[in-house]
């Protein structure tokens, strides 16, 4: 007979529920996630900026920079097209908030920051510390409990504004690392990017590169973060996010974007974003 003490120790040391959810915002281009999970996310890109900050247990990552570490208080930043992965570090799950914001929404923001000065803006680091920041991305936030009810949005583009003019101080003009690009690698990416729905073949892409298949692998890899395929898949998930958000039916969502059907897209964006193409649209508040 098992004895209670060592049941409720079994208890404690069950793995938290997930709990991934996305919420209704005010503002337009703006995306609001929280987090507490336990999740290992795989190497994915997205073709948004992302600030967050982590809440509660410790987060490593993939990144430009190589791999990283967050603790409570730090901010979280990805860049469009940065490769990224992530999963719990020492404790088994991790909490954190996270905005992700549309390229044209930040370059409309610099904008106005900027008056007439540098707009062009990549994160520098993909993790960093300063009170100042989590204090203003804490006043976005709360306009998901608040603003997103009462449809006052004034406040909130207030708030995103000032946060933006502050990370100013944590971009660039330019990614901090480039990675090395053949134009053999150079052609098959850019067979890709023109049509990413294409039913393309590894042995087309090789030729395509003028490459062996390993060799295209290898390179691609190296220039990237990504295989070729790994490199489709992002790119027909960008897609499919777009097409999800303008309310696209899930079934033709698939079709559009060359995924097989419905289960064969929700399976990976699952993978990706941890909830399904339904939940990501049908936000809580």
């Amino acid at each position: 007979m098992i004895k209670p003490r060592k049941r409720r120790a079994r208890l404690r040391d069950r793995p938290a529920r997930d709990d991934i959810r996305f919420h209704d915002f005010p503002l337009a281009g703006v995306d609001a996630m929280t987090a507490s999970t336990t999740r290992h996310f795989p190497r994915h890109t997205h073709d948004q900026f992302g600030i967050g900050v982590v809440d509660s247990g410790a987060h490593s990552s993939w990144s430009d920079q190589g791999r990283v570490a967050a603790v409570p208080g730090n901010l979280i930043c990805v860049n469009p097209g940065e490769v990224h992965d992530g999963r719990p570090l020492g404790e088994p799950s991790r909490s954190w908030r996270l905005l992700y914001l549309e390229p044209h929404t930040v370059r409309a923001a610099l904008e106005d920051v900027c008056e007439g000065g540098r707009r062009d803006f990549l994160f520098v680091a993909p993790v960093f510390a300063d009170e100042s920041v989590r204090g203003l991305f804490d006043a976005v936030f709360a306009h998901v409990t608040t603003a997103a009810r009462s449809g006052d949005s004034m406040e909130c583009e207030t708030a995103l504004l000032k946060l933006v003019a502050r990370l100013r101080c944590y971009s660039t003009a330019h990614r901090p690392e480039q990675r090395r690009s053949t134009p053999c690698v150079a052609r098959a990416r850019a067979r890709i990017d023109a049509d990413p729905t294409a039913r393309l073949t590894l042995a087309e892409l090789a030729r395509e590169a003028g490459l062996s298949r390993f060799q295209l692998i290898r390179g691609f890899a190296r220039a990237t973060g990504l295989t070729p395929h790994a490199y489709i898949l992002q790119q027909r998930m960008a897609l499919a996010r777009q097409l999800i958000v303008s309310r696209h039916d899930l079934a033709e969502v698939a079709l559009l974007t060359g995924f097989y059907d419905q289960s064969h897209l929700t399976q990976y964006f699952v993978r990706q974003f941890g909830v399904t193409p339904r939940r990501y649209v049908c936000r809580s508040g």
